[in-house]
């Protein structure tokens, strides 16, 4: 990419973009939500819509394949659609070499054969249909019928699908939004493998920090800070997560620093281009005896005021002109994620017998206490988000005993539903809130959604942006009961540290399902492992 540039309408997306990637190189691609990691996949794809402006310019291989936050498939479309699609060109690859062997002897087909054998050897295209079945076995497909439409899938079972795809055709430049959404940790340590062993280019984003640790060479910060990344105003790092964010403190804490001391500078400079005579020379004035000397001496003081005056203003303009921005202050959650919390008596929330909601969930019994705060892990398909949405009301149970004594209740689902996208998201806000808590409590009082978005119609937000929304309608209430489903997902990296540290100091009762590894491995709470 060359000075690379996105923007819709009046709106600028991206904006002097520079990076090369080199095969072997794994590069992540951060920053905070609507900095534009999404629009960049997509045009270094090509499959920005046709309202997209882009300048500059973008060299890709022709083998690039891209994973959406939503895998691209139809809902028509069967599992054995799907594979298929993505083994064909591979079996044409090794159909075309071994027709061309026969004819090598005539001088056109030489050229025709040496680029069908290259295709092939570079995917591995002999091995795909054996790489398609393990992939399919290793994701937990092969237990699917081969003729289920892909519309009747879940959102992890898509998102395996979509992986099984990638890891049987192998491309040469592979480009992944978000990958490890839905994901349980058999099919991250999968997905982990793949990339590590790919060949060819990488580039990812996602809100996974061991994910960023364990897979990333580079990081590149879509909205660094003042001074850069590298603290000389680029904005690649070489390395993962971990060593990045403590970089990136740095970073700031430089900028800061810098900025005060310029500010310093400029101060003194200002003060010394209102020097004067009584500055240079003070003292009495002359007597009558030596006014001639008085006057030959004030003269030499009078050029030695103008050349201090204009060395201070030399120096104040260069000053101005290459001093650093002001920091501005970063977006920050200013608000806590639940009231004080209260429950039924003995301080009991959530009372659970013998809980089945189909063939989804099956929960023999959970307590959950006033003020605690319990992790739900466990695989895809094992029912984390239904027992959430049991727990909220949403979902009606098949038999058991559910009975939830918190008197304000708020979900976070995985994928927020908006009654109406051409709302701006201040009005979708304060509908869902109602009109008196908005005012108590506007959205920019919470510090989750930066004040320029809030006049933007939802459809023009980005999938985290919405996230965020979401999450604001969400803790609004402060509830006593909050359940967060996979809240970590889509939300940018600084947000999920506030976010977890929000949960962790929350004084009501919290419940969140998650694959996450980076806040199981830190969660301080209760935990409950479904499926196993």
């Amino acid at each position: 990419m060359r000075d690379l540039g996105v923007a819709f309408g009046r709106r600028t997306v991206l904006d002097g973009i520079d990076l090369v990637a080199q095969p072997g190189r794994r590069i992540g691609l951060i920053g905070e939500n609507g900095a534009g990691k999404s629009t960049l996949l997509r045009a270094v794809s090509g499959t920005l819509p046709a309202t997209a402006h882009v300048t500059g310019s973008i060299e890709r291989p022709d083998d690039l394949a891209l994973l959406t936050q939503e895998p691209p498939f139809r809902d028509a479309d069967t599992i054995a659609d799907v594979l298929a699609t993505a083994l064909r060109p591979l079996r044409e690859a090794v159909a075309a070499v071994e027709r061309l062997a026969d004819r090598l002897d005539e001088p056109a087909v030489a050229d025709e054969y040496a680029a069908a054998l290259e295709l092939a050897l570079a995917h591995d295209a002999w091995d795909a249909d054996r790489r398609a079945l393990l992939a399919a076995e290793q994701l937990g497909l092969d237990h699917l019928a081969p003729d289920r439409p892909v519309g009747s899938l879940s959102g992890g079972q898509r998102t395996r699908l979509a992986l099984a795809t990638l890891m049987t055709r192998r491309p040469q430049c592979l480009l992944l939004d978000e990958p490890t959404n839905h994901l349980d940790d058999a099919a991250v340590a999968l997905l982990v493998a793949f990339l590590r062993d790919l060949p060819g280019v990488v580039l990812l984003t996602s809100h996974d920090r061991v994910l960023l640790d364990e897979v990333c060479t580079d990081l590149v910060d879509l909205d660094p800070v003042g001074m850069g990344t590298d603290g000389r105003g680029g904005r690649r790092y070489g390395g993962g997560w971990t060593a990045y964010s403590e970089a990136r403190a740095a970073a700031r804490r430089r900028w800061e620093e810098t900025y005060a001391a310029q500010q310093e500078e400029l101060d003194r400079l200002r003060e010394a281009t209102r020097i004067d005579q009584r500055t240079i020379a003070p003292g009495r004035g002359p007597r009558d005896n030596d006014k001639f000397i008085h006057a030959f001496k004030g003269a030499n003081v009078d050029r030695a005021v103008a050349r201090r005056k204009r060395d201070a203003e030399r120096r104040l303009d260069e000053a101005e002109r290459t001093q650093v921005r002001k920091p501005p202050a970063p977006l920050r959650l200013a608000t806590g994620l639940t009231g004080a919390g209260s429950g039924t008596a003995g301080g009991r929330v959530v009372f659970v017998r013998d809980l089945v909601v189909g063939d989804r969930l099956r929960l023999p019994v959970l307590d959950v206490e006033s003020g605690s705060h319990l992790l739900v892990t466990g695989a895809n398909g094992t029912g984390k988000s239904t027992l959430l949405g049991v727990l909220s009301g949403r979902i009606t149970p098949t038999a058991g005993t559910v009975q939830v004594g918190a008197h304000r209740i708020a979900e976070l689902t995985q994928d927020p539903v908006f009654p109406d996208l051409t709302a701006t998201a201040r009005a979708t806000y304060d509908a869902a809130v109602g009109p008196d808590l908005a005012a108590r409590r506007p959205l920019r009082s919470l510090g989750l959604l930066h004040p320029r978005e809030h006049p933007k119609p939802v459809v023009l937000l980005s999938v985290g942006q919405r996230r965020r929304l979401a999450l604001a309608i969400a803790v609004a209430t402060e509830p006593d009961l909050l359940l967060l489903d996979e809240p970590t997902n889509h939300l940018s990296l600084a947000l999920v540290g506030e976010l977890e540290e929000a949960i962790g100091t929350s004084p009501g009762t919290v419940v969140v399902a998650s694959h996450d590894r980076w806040l199981r491995r830190r969660w301080e709470g209760t935990t409950l492992r479904l499926g196993g």
